[in-house]
């Protein structure tokens, strides 16, 4: 698979993930400018504290721009049908073209994906089979991030010492009292709803059950697709993410290979 961008032309999709990017704008540029640097300039905390937050807003952005513009696993208009595989391919009723089974038409972007999780408005993407990996980076250094934001607003109020080159009086009416604490209050936010929503996403890869399945198992009981699954997690992870190699699961910049294992396949990756 190769890193080509795939971009979705939908207003409410550009109008959301301009939402987020204001939020990530916000947050690494304030926290630096009043918390960050001044503490680390004055001796306060240690240099290895401004590369990780640097770091950690490097993966979000990452993460998130790859997951916006990465193919979910949009099908071709003239797909290639291996005979050996025919049966398990099905007619769209919307855009009547073939497709393997558990690929959804998404109404939104107008075509069909391969396993097809969810349109998430917020990355303006699907979520399907290609990009499903970026999507869990995603939510997983967004957590990160909020954390460590959360984590040095609250440091500034309780636990560093006063900066001695401010005027506290009038840092406290200018910063304090606005910035700081819309930022703490937009990583509560940010943390709690990706913390839930980076669960529900993992809870389904384990359990080999896409949202869209969810929702349609709740409303009208249907067997056949996903219902869990009975490989080992590392081995459904390493399906997911294109590579049995841990450490590069935490990577976005690269790309993505579908692995195919052999029956003698271990649990242990």
């Amino acid at each position: 698979m190769k890193l080509r961008l795939h971009f979705v032309v939908d207003p409410m999709g550009w109008f959301c993930i301009s939402v987020v990017l204001a939020i990530w704008l916000y947050n690494c540029f304030f926290i630096p400018k009043l918390v960050l640097l001044p503490h680390f300039y004055e001796g306060h905390i240690h240099w290895a504290l401004v590369v990780s937050y640097y770091l950690a807003s490097a993966f979000c952005m990452a993460a998130l721009f790859r997951a916006s513009t990465a193919d979910p696993g949009r099908l071709p208009t003239d797909p290639h049908i291996p005979h050996s595989e025919r049966e398990q391919w099905e007619m769209c009723s919307k855009c009547n073209m073939m497709r393997p089974k558990r690929s959804h038409h998404c109404s939104r972007c107008g075509h069909c994906v391969r396993r097809m999780d969810h349109h998430c408005p917020w990355i303006n993407n699907c979520v399907g089979e290609d990009n499903h990996w970026l999507f869990l980076q995603l939510c997983f250094y967004t957590q990160v991030l909020s954390l460590f934001t959360l984590a040095l607003d609250f440091c500034q109020y309780y636990y560093f010492q006063p900066l001695t080159t401010l005027d506290q009086e009038a840092f406290t009416a200018r910063h304090e009292l606005a910035l700081i604490r819309v930022s703490a209050i937009m990583g509560l936010v940010m943390f709690g709803g990706m913390s839930s929503l980076f669960y529900t996403q993992l809870a389904g890869i384990l359990t080999d059950t896409t949202t869209i399945e969810k929702m349609a198992n709740f409303s009208n009981k249907i067997g056949g697709a996903g219902g869990g699954s009975k490989e080992s997690w590392q081995r459904t992870l390493a399906e997911v993410f294109g590579t049995t190699w841990k450490v590069l699961w935490f990577i976005p910049l690269r790309s993505r290979q579908p692995l195919t294992f052999p029956h003698h396949f271990r649990t242990h990756v």
